[in-house]
C-alpha cells in the first residue's frame, strides 16, 4: 500500500546529530512509498541492533531537503527510484563515491554509477502491454510504436515523468538525437488520448478499448495477478506483455532501476554502505521481489510467480547513470516533438 506522506524528524534532530554510538541509529530518506519496505529495514536492525529512522517524501523534495540541510543534514542513505532521480542526485553533489567488492559483485555495471555514489537494488521493466483478446500485435521493438498503423492506438503518461524521461534518453543514445525526436513524434501522432495519469491507468484503458498498446512498468501489472480480487486478477489475465528489443544483436528492455546512495554528508558512511550491502542480500532481494514484485538486481534470486509468467527478458546494458543524467534534454526534445 502507498504512504503518501512525510514523517518528519524531530526538530532537534536537525540541529544537532546524535552519535551513532548513543543512539544506534542509521537515518534513511526515501521515496519508496511502500510499507512493504519497512520490513526491509526492521530485517536489519535484527541482524545489527540499528534502528532505521525512516523519512519519506518526492525524491526531488528529499534532495532538495539534504541540500538546505548541508553539513547538519541527519540523512545517511538516500533511496529513490529510476536513473533519472538518481542522476539529479548525483548532480546536486549530496552522494559519496563509495567502494564495495561485494556491491560491485553482486550488481551489474548497468545498474550501479560507476563511482559508486549509488547501487541498483531493485528493477522494473518498461514493456508495452496489449490486449490479448485482440491477438498480438506486430510490435517488437520500441522504434515500432511510432509506426502510422498505431496511429490513435498508443496509452502513455506525460513526458515529463521520469519513466519516460529515461527510455526517451535511453533510445537517444541508441539511435541518436535526430531518429530520437522523430520516435518522439510518431508517439505523440499515435497516442489515443493526450497523456494522463500513472501506469495502471495506461493498460486499464487499454482493457477498456480506448487504445491497444500501453507503455508501462511490469510491476503495476504483476500487483493485480497477486490480488485475491476476481477483477484485479481478471484484468491481470487480459493483459499480454511484450518485452521490446530482444532480437539477436538488439540491445534489450529499457528498466527502470530503484537505487540507494550514501549521502556525502554523513557520519557513518561505512554503516550506510553495510545497509545498502544488506539490500543487494538474498533475503532483501527476495522481499523487493514478493513484497513490491519487482525483479531482483541480483542473478540468483526469482522474481514473484506473477512476474515471472510474463516471461524471461534481456535488459539493456546500458548505464542508469549514463540515460539518467540526460534526463533533461530528453525531456526538452520529446515536448519539442509534441509528446507532453
Amino acid at each position: 500500500m502507498l504512504r503518501r506522506h512525510l514523517l518528519a524528524l524531530p526538530a532537534a534532530t536537525l540541529l544537532a546529530r546524535p552519535a551513532l554510538a548513543q543512539d544506534r541509529t542509521l537515518n534513511l530518506y526515501s521515496s519508496r512509498h511502500y510499507d512493504t519496505d519497512r520490513a526491509l529495514y526492521d530485517g536489519f536492525t535484527r541482524e545489527t541492533g540499528l534502528r532505521i529512522r525512516l523519512i519519506e517524501g518526492d525524491a526531488d523534495q528529499l534532495i532538495a531537503r539534504i541540500q538546505s540541510e548541508g553539513a547538519n543534514t541527519p540523512a545517511d542513505v538516500l533511496i529513490t527510484v529510476d536513473g533519472a532521480r538518481l542522476a539529479r542526485a548525483v548532480a546536486a553533489g549530496i552522494l559519496a563515491p563509495t567502494r564495495s567488492d561485494l556491491l560491485a559483485g553482486r550488481i551489474p555495471d548497468s545498474l550501479r554509477d560507476p563511482e559508486g555514489q549509488w547501487y541498483g537494488v531493485s528493477r522494473r521493466a518498461r514493456v508495452v502491454m496489449y490486449d490479448k483478446s485482440r491477438g498480438r500485435p506486430a510490435v517488437a521493438r520500441y522504434e515500432d510504436l511510432a509506426k502510422p498503423e498505431f496511429r490513435g492506438q498508443i496509452l502513455v503518461r506525460t513526458s515529463a515523468h521520469p519513466y519516460n524521461t529515461s527510455l526517451m534518453a535511453s533510445v537517444m543514445v541508441a539511435n541518436g538525437e535526430q531518429a530520437a525526436e522523430a520516435w518522439a513524434r510518431g508517439i505523440a501522432q499515435n497516442l489515443a488520448r493526450p497523456p494522463q495519469g500513472g501506469d495502471t491507468p495506461q493498460f486499464q484503458a487499454v482493457a477498456a478499448g480506448v487504445g491497444s498498446l500501453a507503455i508501462a512498468n511490469t510491476y503495476y501489472l504483476a500487483r493485480f495477478g497477486a490480488s485475491d480480487r476476481a477483477a484485479d486478477k481478471a484484468l491481470y489475465e487480459k493483459i499480454g506483455v511484450i518485452f521490446p528489443n530482444q532480437a539477436e544483436g538488439d540491445r534489450g528492455t529499457h528498466v527502470n532501476v530503484s537505487g540507494a546512495g550514501v549521502v556525502r554528508s554523513s557520519s557513518n558512511k561505512e554503516m550506510a554502505l553495510k545497509f545498502i550491502e544488506y539490500l543487494s542480500g538474498p533475503r532483501a532481494q527476495e522481499m523487493f521481489a514478493n513484497g513490491n514484485f519487482e525483479y531482483p538486481v541480483v542473478a540468483d534470486v526469482q522474481p514473484h510467480p506473477a512476474l515471472a509468467a510474463f516471461g524471461t527478458f534481456r535488459a539493456d546494458a546500458l548505464n542508469a547513470q549514463r540515460y539518467g543524467a540526460m534526463a533533461p534534454q530528453a525531456l526538452q526534445v520529446m515536448q519539442r516533438a509534441g509528446w507532453r
